[in-house]
C-alpha cells in the first residue's frame, strides 16, 4: 500500500488505510492480528499465537491454522502483493511472525511512547508541554481495550493497558495541580474517583483541589466517605499521606494552596523600580510561584502565599536584616506514596460499555433459587408423568437456554414416546404382547422416566458444577475467595509497604496468621517454597534461585521469563500469584556466599 496504515486497540480493534477502514476478516482472524500489534515490531512464535487466540481448545494443526489466517491478514494490509512474493508487512522468520510497522501507526504504542515523553518534559520542567503532552495521549483513548477479544491472554494485556491508562490520568491530574487549574480539574476528578474508586491518589487529587478551591467541606466529606468505603469493603484505613493530607486541612495548613506567580526575570530586588502604571492599565492577575532551578520541582506548595502588590507606586527602600532559611512544610504534590503493584486481573474500568465488537450484551448469570426452583419443577413432572412429559421439560429447558443441543436431545425423548406408543398396539388391546415387544416397551419407559430425570436433574447448574469443579463449585468459591484474598493483600503492598514484612505477605516459609491468598514473593523465598508453585519443574526453581543470587532480584515476570528461559505456558498461570518488589534488607542474601548446592 502507498498510503499510511494504522492500528487502533485502545477500543474496538479496527484498522485503516488512510480514512478507509478496512475489513481485518473473522474473530479469530481478528485476534491474531491484536496478538501482533501487541509485539508490533517483535516476532512472536507460532506457538504462542495458538496460545492466545485458542487457550481452552488449540486446534490439532495449529500452525496450519495460524498461517492460515496469516494469509489472509497478508491480502488485507498487502493488497498488491502476489502470492509468491514475500510478505513485506507481515513477514515470516525464524523466530516467528513479524508485524512490520512504525510506533505511531498502532495507537496502544504512540499512547506509551507520549507517556514516556511527557515524562522526560516533566523531568526537564516543562510542565505545561507535559501535560499537553498527556493529554494528547489520552485522547487515543475510544474504551475499553481490545473489546470483544476473551481469553487470559487478551485480559492481561487489557489490565495492563487500563493500569497506564490510570497512571497516565493520575500524573496528568498532579501536573494540573502544579499549574494552578484545580478549580478545573474537580469535575474531571470527581468523573476519575467514580471510575476508580480504590486508587488513592486520584482521591488525594481531588481533596487537595477541592481544598484549594474553597471546599474545604467536600473535601473533607470526600475524605470520610472513602474511609467507610476501605474500612467496609477490606476492613482498614486510609493511607499515611491521605490521612496526613486530612489533618493540613482540618487545621488549614496554608502550605497546602498554591504559591503566587514569581516576578518577570526582569524585575529583581536590586533592580529600579518600574514606571506607574497607567491609571485605566488593569493589575496583573496572580499566579503560581515557578520553582527556581535548585528546588524540588514540587517545592512551591511549600512555601506561603506570596502577593505581588498592584499598588502603582513603588515602595520606598528599606533594608532587611538577613533571615536564616527555615525548614518548609512537607510538598503536598509529591506525597509519598509506595511504589505501584499492579492488582490481579479483573473487571476493566470500562465494565460498564457493551462490548462493541459485536454488538451483544453479555449474558447474565442466572439466580440461584430461579435454577433450583426450575430443577425441581422439571424432575417431579418427569416422575409424575412416568416420563411422558420428559420431551416437554427438555424443550423447555432448550428454549430457556437457547441451546440446540437440548432441543435435539427434547426431539429424541419425543421420538421415543412415540415409539413407546406404537408398541402398545392401542387398536388392539386384547392381543397379547410378545415378550420382544414387552422388554423393549419397559426399556423404553424406564429410559423416558428414570434415566429423563436424572438428566433434567444434571441440567442444574450447581449440581453440574458440584460434580465436575466447574464454576459455582465448592472448589471455584474456595479458588475466588483466595483471589479477592491476593487483591486485598496486593492492596495492602500498594498502600501499606511496612504490611509486607509485618504481615509476612507472600511467605508461606515464615509462621505467620495473614492469609494472603497464596501470594509469593518471588525474590524472597526459598527454593523450596518455589517448588509447590504450578508447573515449575526442580531444575527451573534452581536456576530461578541461582539466577537471582547471581544477577540480583527480579522486577517483573517477563524479566524472570527471560532470564530463566521459562515458556509462556509456564509464566502465565504465575502472573496472579506472584509479586515482584525488591527485596528487604532483612531478607536479602549475603551475596558473597553461594546458596547451597550450588
Amino acid at each position: 500500500m502507498s498510503g499510511t496504515v494504522r492500528f487502533e486497540i485502545l477500543g474496538p480493534q479496527q484498522a485503516w488505510y488512510d480514512d478507509q477502514e478496512l475489513d481485518t476478516g473473522p474473530g479469530k482472524q481478528r485476534a491474531v492480528l491484536a496478538v501482533l500489534l501487541l509485539a508490533a515490531g517483535r516476532p512472536v512464535p507460532t506457538g504462542q499465537i495458538v496460545e492466545a487466540v485458542w487457550p481452552d481448545d488449540p486446534p490439532a494443526n495449529g500452525p496450519n491454522v495460524v498461517q492460515k489466517y496469516v494469509a489472509g491478514l497478508r491480502r488485507v494490509l498487502e493488497p498488491e502483493r502476489s502470492p509468491r512474493t514475500p510478505g513485506q508487512v507481515l513477514t515470516l522468520s525464524e523466530a516467528g511472525y513479524l508485524l512490520r510497522v512504525t510506533p505511531e501507526s498502532v495507537d496502544a504504542v504512540a499512547f506509551e511512547r507520549a507517556v514516556r515523553r511527557a515524562q522526560r518534559l516533566r523531568s526537564e520542567g516543562r510542565v505545561a508541554e507535559a501535560v499537553t503532552a498527556l493529554r494528547s495521549a489520552l485522547e487515543l483513548w475510544r474504551g475499553e481495550p481490545l473489546a470483544g477479544l476473551p481469553g487470559p491472554f487478551f485480559e492481561s494485556a487489557r489490565h495492563r493497558l487500563v493500569e497506564l491508562r490510570a497512571a497516565a490520568l493520575e500524573t496528568r491530574a498532579e501536573l494540573e495541580l502544579e499549574l494552578g487549574r484545580h478549580r478545573e480539574l474537580v469535575g474531571e476528578l470527581v468523573e476519575l474517583v467514580v471510575e476508580f474508586p480504590l486508587r488513592e491518589r486520584l482521591r488525594h487529587q481531588l481533596m487537595l483541589a477541592l481544598h484549594r478551591s474553597g471546599r474545604q467541606a467536600e473535601a473533607l466529606a470526600g475524605y470520610r466517605e472513602y474511609g467507610d468505603l476501605l474500612r467496609e469493603e477490606f476492613g482498614i484505613e486510609p493511607g499515611d499521606a491521605l490521612q496526613d493530607l486530612h489533618r493540613r486541612i482540618l487545621r488549614s495548613d496554608p502550605a497546602l494552596m498554591p504559591a503566587a506567580a514569581p516576578l518577570p526575570p526582569a524585575v529583581r530586588a536590586t533592580d529600579p523600580a518600574p514606571p506607574p502604571a497607567e491609571p485605566n492599565a488593569p493589575a496583573e492577575p496572580t499566579t503560581s510561584v515557578e520553582p527556581t532551578a535548585s528546588a524540588a520541582p514540587t517545592a512551591s506548595a511549600s512555601a506561603p502565599p506570596a502577593r505581588v502588590s498592584a499598588d502603582p507606586t513603588p515602595p520606598p527602600p528599606t533594608s532587611t536584616p538577613a533571615v536564616p532559611p527555615t525548614a518548609a512544610p512537607p510538598p503536598v504534590s509529591a506525597a509519598p506514596f509506595p511504589a505501584y503493584l499492579p492488582p490481579p486481573a479483573g473487571p476493566s474500568s470500562f465494565a460498564g460499555l457493551p462490548p462493541a465488537a459485536d454488538g451483544r450484551w453479555p449474558k447474565t448469570p442466572m439466580p440461584r433459587w430461579a435454577s433450583a426452583t426450575a430443577t425441581v419443577v422439571g424432575t417431579v413432572l418427569v416422575l409424575l408423568s412416568l416420563g411422558c412429559l420428559t420431551w416437554l421439560v427438555i424443550l423447555l429447558y432448550a428454549a430457556w437456554r437457547r441451546s440446540w443441543r437440548l432441543a435435539l436431545a427434547g426431539v429424541g425423548y419425543l421420538a421415543v414416546l412415540v415409539l413407546e406408543v406404537s408398541l402398545l398396539d392401542i387398536e388392539h388391546p386384547e392381543a397379547e404382547p410378545s415378550a420382544a415387544t414387552s422388554v423393549v416397551f419397559l426399556g423404553l419407559v424406564v429410559f423416558t422416566w428414570l434415566i429423563g430425570a436424572v438428566h433434567v436433574v444434571l441440567l442444574s447448574r450447581g449440581v453440574w458444577a458440584t460434580l465436575t469443579g466447574g464454576p459455582g463449585s465448592a472448589k471455584d468459591r474456595a479458588g475466588e475467595e483466595r483471589r479477592i484474598r491476593r487483591e486485598h493483600s496486593r492492596y495492602l503492598l500498594y498502600h501499606y509497604p511496612a504490611a509486607r514484612g509485618e504481615l509476612r505477605i507472600g511467605r508461606p516459609d515464615l509462621p505467620r496468621s495473614f492469609d494472603d491468598g497464596g501470594l509469593i514473593d518471588v525474590n524472597a523465598v526459598p527454593e523450596q517454597v518455589l517448588a509447590g508453585l504450578p508447573g515449575l519443574t526442580a531444575e527451573q526453581c534452581r536456576q530461578m534461585v541461582v539466577d537471582r543470587w547471581l544477577r540480583g532480584p527480579y522486577s517483573s515476570l517477563e524479566e524472570l521469563a527471560g532470564r530463566c528461559l521459562l515458556p509462556p505456558n509456564v509464566t502465565e498461570p504465575l502472573r496472579d500469584l506472584l509479586f515482584f518488589l525488591p527485596p528487604t534488607p532483612a531478607a536479602t542474601p549475603d551475596r558473597t556466599v553461594p546458596p547451597p548446592g550450588s
